[in-house]
């Protein structure tokens, strides 16, 4: 019987080898020389990945401007605001995203601040997903810079295993748009999305099926999905620390302490994720928020802020052609405690009017003037079809003239630019 080889990949010139069962696995490449190999006994049988961009903002801002190549960048609000991200000279001095910013300019003082060019991180997103979907057409975009493939059928069509289009597309999106990825894969999407994120920047790491009860037992509980902070604290209050300590547990008693979780957990901690990946989970919500310079109490004066921000939701969602039938409220108060309201429509909507008018009933019960609220949100979710948006209400006799000042609105802007026409209610 013939004894099995383990597969070998150079990332590099792509080409391909294998390592004998008896002898130590090569550091090099015996083509190129590089030492970026990736060995492992299911290499050529995985086809699920995940992808995500490192560091996406910062990576666009030093790809567009050389002079912060060799420099720490935060991308962020100004010292009111939070940090987006940061590259990764700034995380090493301990910054991260969702951080306030006077909290990261303490870490690292020397950084680089750059407000967020969302436009432009939006084009280049579309970029690496259009090139995604060349790959193969089941891709689940998770946020604008990373996303779940599977690659199951397309080794056939391209007479190469799904590690080599994989290592092929990292080296042509660093090569063609100047930004780097790391890939996760593996035989689902929880551990493909963990693979992914341990050898960043420029990873691949590869999971098998083999290996996956031995590479999760050690690690901590607060890595699998769904285990935020505040779970992760009852489980550790529990003796479950480590993803090994649930697999004392069978799925009733874990279901019994925490719900359907439970039953997630007790799957997730043996390596089992039945999800497949969805092409409808492009998008979920649709949202705009802003991070006051000075703390804002008065119910005036937040209504009127609220109004760009829904003009922002609605012009996206217009866009992407869609609408959403549920609208959310997010507020962050003076202590950093957040709050979200929401309230589910008669009809799905896509007007800044309607979006505008629903936030400020949700907002009205939030700002009697007792908190003073350092940042303001407005979304839409439960998205649909634009065509469901805002049917006419004989109800109420408004609605259709609503609807058409909204419209037309639009076109002038389309013409002349967003900042042609607003409404009175901009001027303070």
């Amino acid at each position: 019987m013939a004894e099995k080889r383990t597969p070998i990949l150079c990332r590099d010139c792509f080409s391909k080898d294998e390592s004998h069962p008896t002898v130590e696995a090569p550091v090099r490449c015996s083509h190129c020389g590089s030492p970026r190999l990736l060995v492992n006994t299911e290499l050529f049988d995985l086809t699920l990945a995940h992808i995500d961009c490192d560091a996406f903002y910062a990576a666009v801002e030093k790809r567009d401007n050389p002079d912060l190549l060799d420099k720490p960048l935060i991308i962020g609000g100004g010292k009111r605001g939070v940090v987006s991200t940061a590259c990764y000279l700034a995380r090493m001095t301990g910054v991260r995203s969702a951080m306030p910013m006077f909290k990261a300019l303490k870490l690292c003082p020397n950084a680089t601040v750059v407000k967020p060019n969302m436009e432009k991180y939006t084009a280049v997103g579309r970029e690496v997903r259009n090139r995604m979907r060349n790959l193969t057409p089941l891709v689940e975009p998770l946020s604008i810079d990373e996303a779940f493939l599977d690659l199951a059928g397309t080794e056939k069509l391209r007479e190469e295993p799904a590690a080599v289009q994989l290592a092929r597309f990292a080296s042509e999106v660093a090569e063609d748009l100047g930004i780097t990825v790391s890939v996760g894969l593996s035989h689902n999407k929880l551990m493909a999305k963990l693979a992914s994120d341990i050898d960043k920047p420029r990873g691949f790491t590869v999971i098998s099926k083999e290996e996956t009860l031995d590479f999760l037992g050690p690690r901590p509980v607060s890595l699998l999905w769904g285990v935020g902070k505040v779970l992760n604290k009852k489980l550790n209050q529990q003796g479950i620390e480590k993803i090994s300590d649930l697999r004392r547990f069978d799925q009733m008693e874990l279901m019994a302490r925490h719900g359907s979780m439970g039953q997630r957990l007790y799957h997730f901690c043996r390596g089992i994720d039945p999800r497949k990946v969805s092409i409808d989970g492009e998008t979920k919500s649709i949202s705009s928020e802003t991070t006051f310079n000075e703390d804002i109490g008065d119910f005036e004066t937040l209504k009127r802020k609220l109004w760009p921000l829904s003009e922002s939701v609605s012009r996206r969602a217009k866009k992407s052609q869609l609408s959403g039938q549920t609208v959310t409220l997010k507020l962050k108060d003076d202590s950093f405690n957040n709050r979200t309201r929401s309230q589910k429509l008669a009809h799905p909507t896509c007007l800044a009017e309607v979006i505008y008018q629903t936030g400020i009933s949700l907002l009205e019960k939030e700002a009697t003037g007792e908190t003073d609220f350092r940042l303001l949100g407005i979304g839409i979710s439960t998205l649909g079809p634009i065509e469901l948006a805002d049917p006419i209400d004989l109800a109420d006799p408004d609605s259709f003239k609503r609807r058409q000042i909204e419209t037309a609105m639009d076109k002038v802007r389309e013409k002349l630019g967003k900042e042609a026409i607003n409404k009175g209610r901009l001027i303070d």
